[in-house]
């Protein structure tokens, strides 16, 4: 029988990985229905991956806690418990873009991450902690999140700085003596960045504006970033430190937290390379396939793991472009098949089992 494993990341916008994943498998199905077929949707450590790990991981245990919101306002964020008793945190539940009314670049907390964090590891099931850090709407150093697990931050004065990136430009005092512990196993930042935490390339300097920033503003949350790390400490220059508006730089200079890629770390959790040992292909996919696919993102770092395995790679993405060099078997275009974007992104689980049966019949495999 002939293994052939679905991995594809989300086509943001349109379909999660999961969805995805099991379209492709259908469309494989119709054509070739006695091959033996894995779906194992991934993620990058942004939204979308505690559904990809949850469809992953079998016994996996979805838990909800009612947290502050990035303006305040109440929501209700879910995290994952693995029967490991690792933890799977997305920031983007208590912190996300889409969780503002309207954007704030300048007063956006990462307080109920802390809050969520605090219920986690408060759990005795829970060993570690994986943080997911994608689609952050915040610029705090994570501090918000820091002060509710405990530690102050504080201004000349002694009083507590008020909510948000901009107050740090004020802060005098950071004291970590009452900071809840992390738990045993630790806490890994699951990042897609290579950013520092300062610097036109910086938390503000590359990702300020889109969280709604001008370039003033910009300025002013990295002076303010600037004063948190000259009062902290801490290696602000670490590659992933200006990851999530300096969440990633306040969580490893504060709580010990390691950052690692998020496409490396849910690959491994979602068991990716057992899934692989014996296949005879792999197809993954997202919105678009490029020459930056590969250079850190999902379907780039499957591509390597499926090398080292010697298992074949095809794509079925929105959109293919590049150079015609790209290091994969075969590689669909779903706007191709459609006949344009539009109606592409309008049915794309269509369109993903329709280019999955064009695979199965296009490379017959030996059984």
């Amino acid at each position: 029988m002939t293994r052939v494993v679905f991995a594809p990341d989300s086509f943001k916008g349109t379909l999660g990985a999961a969805e995805a994943a099991d379209a492709l498998a259908d469309g494989w199905r119709r054509v070739r229905p006695d091959d033996e077929l894995l779906t194992v949707p991934l993620a990058d450590g942004g939204e979308g991956t505690l559904e990809a790990l949850g469809h992953d991981v079998p016994r996996s245990a979805w838990r909800t806690q009612p947290v502050t919101g990035p303006d305040g306002r109440p929501v209700d964020a879910a995290w994952l418990l693995l029967p490991d008793g690792t933890a799977v945190v997305e920031m983007a539940r208590a912190a996300g873009l889409p969780l503002l009314a309207e954007l704030d670049p300048l007063g956006a907390t990462t307080r109920g991450l802390g809050e969520l964090l605090a219920a986690v590891v408060a759990d005795p099931a829970v060993h570690r902690v994986l943080l997911t850090l994608g689609g952050s709407c915040t610029t705090d150093g994570g501090t918000g999140a820091l002060a509710a697990l405990g530690a102050r931050f504080t201004d000349a004065d002694g009083a507590d700085l008020p909510p948000g990136g901009a107050a740090l430009a004020r802060l005098a005092h950071v004291d970590l003596t009452g900071l809840v512990p992390p738990p045993p196993g630790g806490v890994r930042c699951l990042v897609d960045v290579t950013a520092p935490l300062l610097g036109p390339l910086g938390a503000a300097g590359q990702f300020g504006p889109q969280k709604g920033a001008s370039q003033a503003e910009v300025l002013q949350l990295d002076a303010a970033l600037t004063r948190l790390a000259d009062v902290l400490g801490g290696d602000r220059e670490a590659p992933g430190a200006g990851a999530a508006g300096g969440t990633a730089y306040g969580f490893a200079t504060c709580w010990g937290a390691g950052s690692v890629s998020g496409a490396r770390a849910v690959a491994e959790a979602a068991g990716l390379d057992a899934a692989l040992r014996g296949a005879a292909l792999v197809v993954t996919g997202e919105g678009q396939f490029d020459d930056q696919s590969l250079r850190g993102k999902v379907v780039g770092h499957l591509v390597e793991r499926a090398g080292a395995a010697g298992v074949p790679v095809a794509v079925v993405a929105g959109r293919v472009a590049g150079d015609g060099a790209l290091p994969v078997a075969r590689a669909l275009s779903l706007t191709d098949l459609a006949g344009s974007g539009a109606a592409a992104m309008a049915d794309p689980a269509r369109w993903l089992t329709a280019a999955a049966a064009q695979l199965a019949r296009e490379q017959p495999l030996s059984t």
